[in-house]
């Protein structure tokens, strides 16, 4: 965005991770616009000055192949039984650099009696999930060739991307269930936000307020995705009801960690990562953040 500022080809929008969302505004480099359904985005899903905002996002889920699998795990502490040795992937591998695998600590920190300001229960928990024999040492990418192979019965990874697997995975023995650990909800949402510098700032606006627009929302569900206005649409009936209900059941309603505990969190995975879980292959083809940051 910086370099093509001033050019006809810069971004007069931008959808990116929270973090990079909220860094981009204190650089000033977000305009303030406020949708018209601003005040029915969640708190925590919005920049206060009107810089950003919350358009879809998900949890950490569990996949589960049924087909091969008697009992789906439901929750972190199912993982850690018996039965699920050496089944039970993690996508991205490496919470150092993969945002799916750094939310699945964090989302099994909160399972595990840790908090925002405590992910070192998450750390603990892969340490024990590794030294159960069940967690594999390897990617579980391709995702679609491994899940039909059955060589990885068992993934933690977004709920939209595990559910997506159902239409792409043409194996029909495979019978691919996802569900919320219902013991560690964690979601991270994707921003919008327009250029400050934007060429077309008008168009910026409009596509704005259609991106937030009920049919605008409702197409997030085509993918699976959750839009962020999922709940007030519940209640004006606005939603798309069969699309909504092929989501897995959420407890609660989404909460999020400040930018300042998400910092400290970085730095005790950063850490103790390779202590808990020595040995464990990096995704490369993940990159650093890619799952949620763009």
């Amino acid at each position: 965005m910086k370099k093509r500022k001033g050019t006809p080809d810069a971004p007069d929008v931008l959808e990116l991770g929270a973090r990079f969302a909220r860094s981009a505004a204190q650089e000033g480099l977000l305009a303030s616009y406020a949708v018209v359904p601003h005040r029915r985005i969640p708190d925590g899903q919005k920049d206060p000055r009107s810089r950003w905002f919350s358009s879809y996002g998900g949890y950490i889920s569990i996949g589960c192949d049924a087909g091969r699998i008697a009992v789906c795990p439901i929750s972190f502490s199912d993982l850690l039984k018996p039965e699920y040795r050496g089944k039970v992937a993690l996508t991205g591998t490496d919470p150092r650099r993969s945002e799916v695998a750094f939310a699945a600590v964090y989302s099994a920190a909160l399972a595990n009696g840790g908090s925002f300001d405590d992910i070192q229960p998450g750390l603990d928990y892969f340490a024990r999930l590794d030294g159960t024999g069940n967690l594999q040492h390897t990617s579980p990418n391709p995702a679609q060739e491994k899940i039909a192979s059955g060589a990885t019965p068992i993934v933690i990874e977004w709920d939209f991307l595990n559910l997506a697997h159902s239409d792409e995975i043409p194996s029909s023995s495979v019978r691919w269930k996802v569900s919320i650990p219902f013991d560690g909800s964690f979601s991270e949402y994707y921003a919008q936000a327009i250029n400050k510098d934007a060429p077309h700032p008008a168009a910026a606006r409009l596509w704005e307020e259609y991106v937030l627009s009920p049919e605008g929302q409702n197409l997030r569900l085509d993918d699976y995705a959750r839009p962020a206005l999922m709940q007030s649409m519940r209640e004006d009936g606005t939603i798309d009801k069969a699309k909504a209900a092929r989501l897995p059941t959420v407890e609660g309603v989404p909460t999020f960690p400040s930018e300042e505990q998400l910092k400290r969190s970085r730095s005790v995975v950063a850490k103790g990562w390779t202590a808990a879980v020595p040995g464990l292959t990096v995704d490369d083809r993940a990159g650093p953040f890619q799952a949620a940051d763009g």
